[in-house]
């Protein structure tokens, strides 16, 4: 490869072959010489698997280059198309929202609330209906019915000593007894 900022094509018919700048990956040879071959293992079979290591990691490395190219690719893309990372989101997070709202935990939790909601209502009208059932029958008591008639009571004596009272009051008006008459349109 000339440069590290070379778009790698997928669909070349050259792909997975590397260059020759690619290939020559140096190996520390010291540290080979410090390791003893793991036990079972011969020198042959050490010297094949740390040359399979050794394409393995060439392989991620030109793998790391293609993902950034595609990267690259895919941002100009984006910003050709006059998408901004935000819209990314949005668009990320409806479609997630979308996915939770139509799994199945999520129909079964808001089935379980509806449920609950609609007991709850039950329960609330069964109690409002004991407290309205138990006030009749505390009105209609004999400890209500003699405090409603001390009420009453007091009630007649109040009106009943306005009543009196406003008669001997002119009416400002000079009408006498009438009520002044209101003469407003509404």
């Amino acid at each position: 490869m000339e440069s590290a900022s070379q778009d790698i094509n997928l669909n070349s018919p050259n792909k997975g072959l590397l260059s020759d700048a690619m290939t020559d990956v140096p190996v520390d040879s010291a540290a080979s010489a410090r390791t003893s071959a793991p036990e079972g293992l011969t020198v042959a079979e050490e010297e094949e698997l740390r040359a399979e290591l050794a394409k393995v990691e060439e392989e991620i490395g030109t793998l790391r280059q293609v993902l950034a190219a595609k990267e690259r690719h895919c941002g100009e893309l984006k910003r050709k198309l006059g998408l901004t990372p935000l819209d990314g989101l949005k668009q990320n997070l409806s479609k997630s929202w979308h996915d939770v709202q139509v799994s199945n935990a999520y129909k079964k939790t808001q089935e379980t609330l509806s449920q609950a909601g609609q007991k709850t209502s039950a329960a609330l009208s069964n109690v409002g209906s004991v407290i309205s059932r138990k006030l009749g029958d505390m009105r209609n008591s004999a400890t209500f019915k003699s405090f409603e008639d001390r009420v009453g009571t007091i009630k007649s004596r109040v009106v009943g000593s306005r009543e009196n009272s406003t008669d001997g009051l002119h009416s400002p008006s000079g009408t006498g007894d009438k009520p002044p008459q209101d003469n407003a349109p509404f």
